[in-house]
């Protein structure tokens, strides 16, 4: 089968969507479906405001619709709903055929923390990019919960995976810090309410391994703390399995990826309970879900690196691609 995937995210970017995608395709590739990704590099674009890591594609229109053309598809995946997802939705609609997308960004919370406009307002925007869709896939039962409530007529539960080959136990010799370490990975940003970590009185050592554009400030305000940025998927394995507790304060992440790669490496997650540490750790002994994140990160030294590791080992990207499979619908010719 052809299948054009549709994204906004897409590497260099480093994130969970991106993390997501390019692990699909090479799941589906290996399973003989050809995949063609239109994403951000072929187009021209200006940085994102506020995020300038991401770039923002101008008026991709009609070279979408060109290349989608010569692709000749057996189906259309839109993964974001940024320019390039909304253009392939317009060629979709222009021509009466079936897509699916993805909800794998709580956006209306991210515009809302970042401009202060009322949340119907973005999840309106949201509803409107989704509701033509055949299927939007959610990638936790609590956000398809979460949609099916806010009027997502075609959601559908959809499995994330990790790669538990890459992230793996590899020992604490990486970071030469006071223990215990608590740590944090990933994108250094305003909606992943990094000072309710940050500004716990906590033992030892709290380190944030990531970049993005709340960095700087944090770093400031937080000169007791430790900022790392490690370089490819091998330095950021060791930076992982470093840690002695992964804390995850994000309230708005909707699955959290990076704690399936902390607990693939042995290191057990405190998190506040909510979408995505529900869903990852649920009452699983691998993890601390409590409002009090002080507290959690305490009881998590406790717990098991062996059973942390097995849990990790349940989320398979073989079981996300065939559940793509699964939901996708098939272009008649």
């Amino acid at each position: 089968m052809r299948i054009a995937m549709v994204t906004d995210a897409w590497t260099p970017q480093r994130n969970g969507v991106v993390r997501v995608l390019s692990a699909l395709a090479a799941g589906l590739e290996a399973m003989g479906h050809t995949i063609g990704v239109m994403e951000p590099s072929a187009f021209s674009s200006i940085p994102c405001p506020s995020y300038p890591e991401i770039p923002l594609v101008l008026f991709p229109g009609r070279k979408l619709a060109g290349m989608l053309d010569a692709f000749r598809p057996d189906a259309v995946h839109l993964a974001t709903e940024g320019p390039l997802g909304w253009a392939g939705r317009a060629w979709c609609l222009r021509r009466g055929l079936p897509f699916t997308t993805a909800y794998h960004t709580k956006f209306p919370e991210y515009v809302q923390a970042r401009t202060g406009v009322p949340l119907a307002w973005p999840y309106a925007l949201m509803r409107r990019f989704h509701g033509k869709a055949a299927a939007t896939l959610c990638p936790s039962p609590s956000v398809y919960r979460e949609l099916q409530a806010r009027g997502f007529p075609g959601a559908v539960e959809w499995s994330h995976g990790v790669d538990t080959a890459t992230f793996r136990p590899r020992g604490k010799a990486f970071l030469d810090l006071p223990r215990p370490i608590f740590m944090y990975v990933g994108r250094v940003a305003v909606e992943k309410n990094l000072p309710a970590f940050l500004s716990l009185d906590l033992p030892g050592s709290r380190v944030v391994v990531g970049d993005g554009p709340a960095r700087a400030d944090l770093m400031k305000r937080f000169a007791d703390c430790h900022f790392r940025i490690v370089n490819g998927d091998d330095e950021l394995s060791q930076a992982f399995s470093a840690g002695d507790v992964f804390v995850f304060p994000s309230l708005t992440d909707t699955f959290g990826l990076v704690m399936l790669e902390a607990l693939a490496s042995g290191v057990p997650v405190a998190a506040f309970p909510v979408t995505g540490p529900l869903d990852v750790i649920g009452d699983a002994p691998v993890g601390v879900l409590s409002h009090d994140l002080k507290d959690a990160a305490l009881r998590a030294l406790h717990l098991s690196p062996e059973e942390c590791r097995a849990h990790a080992a349940r989320f398979s990207w073989r079981t996300v691609a065939e559940e793509f499979l699964g939901h996708i619908r098939p272009i008649s010719r």
